[in-house]
């Protein structure tokens, strides 16, 4: 005997498609906190509100990232407002989250002050070398903004690092931190912790005081190009990745559900 299902109204999926963006921020800030990229209650993961302009989700300030629900978000304007949930946006969060967010058309936008790869930022030459097979696809995605001119406590600084990174989904900021962008959680998350994984062999590399030795640009350009017989696209890594991820915080940071 056959079932005849009903359509789920477009609203039902859209409640549970915004359920899920929240649930997947959440869950990055602990990933963030188990692989030790977060500073406690200190900077800041946003996400776009799906269908309504300038409104983006944060955990309110104040919340270890170990600490972080989905039901604890709330949502922010473009003045830094909470609109919707208790809490408040800290001054640096919407000054640099939300104007990045406008300018650069990113649906999420990450921000940390991740050890190893502010280590490398404090270098005089930060930049990321073709020196691995990770640096290789992470090198071509970065801006660089090299010039620290202090805290971000108006929108202006937003702006001007929305002007650096440009068509480039991840911003080194020098003497500073990290951006890194996408069009999902997961994709921006996977940008995070592969950037560090890169900074790290780099440094802990040149802390021997040996030369390195930099991929040629012919290999470069073959490890950037299709694989002929690659079956899982940027996407599908994406995903697998932050899968795998959640499982991981399931695990070992319940809760964020």
């Amino acid at each position: 005997m056959s079932v005849t299902r009903l359509p789920v109204a477009a609203s039902n999926r859209d409640q549970v498609a915004l359920r899920e963006l929240k649930v997947q921020l959440a869950a990055a800030m602990r990933m963030a906190v188990l692989h030790e990229l977060d500073e406690g209650i200190d900077n800041h993961f946003t996400a776009r509100v799906p269908g309504q302009p300038g409104r983006y989700f944060i955990l309110p300030f104040g919340y270890h990232w170990s600490e972080a629900r989905a039901d604890d978000l709330v949502m922010f304007d473009e003045s830094g407002q909470t609109l919707e949930g208790e809490g408040t946006v800290e001054l640096s969060a919407w000054c640099i989250h939300a104007p990045f967010h406008r300018l650069t058309g990113a649906e999420v936008v990450l921000h940390t002050h991740q050890p190893w790869t502010v280590a490398l930022n404090m270098l005089k030459d930060n930049r990321l070398l073709n020196a691995t097979q990770t640096a290789v696809f992470m090198a071509r995605d970065i801006a660089y903004d090299d010039h620290y001119d202090g805290t971000a406590d108006l929108p202006s600084e937003g702006e001007r690092l929305a002007r650096i990174a440009g068509d480039k989904p991840i911003v080194f900021m020098k003497n500073h931190g990290v951006i890194t962008t996408g069009k999902t959680v997961a994709q921006a998350y996977r940008r995070l912790y592969k950037l560090e994984r890169a900074c790290r062999t780099q440094m802990l590399a040149m802390a021997t005081g040996r030369e390195l030795q930099e991929i040629d640009p012919a290999t470069v350009a073959k490890v950037l190009a299709p694989a002929e017989l690659e079956t899982h696209s940027g996407a599908d890594r994406d995903r697998l990745f932050f899968e795998a991820m959640m499982r991981v915080v399931d695990r070992e940071l319940p809760g964020y559900r």
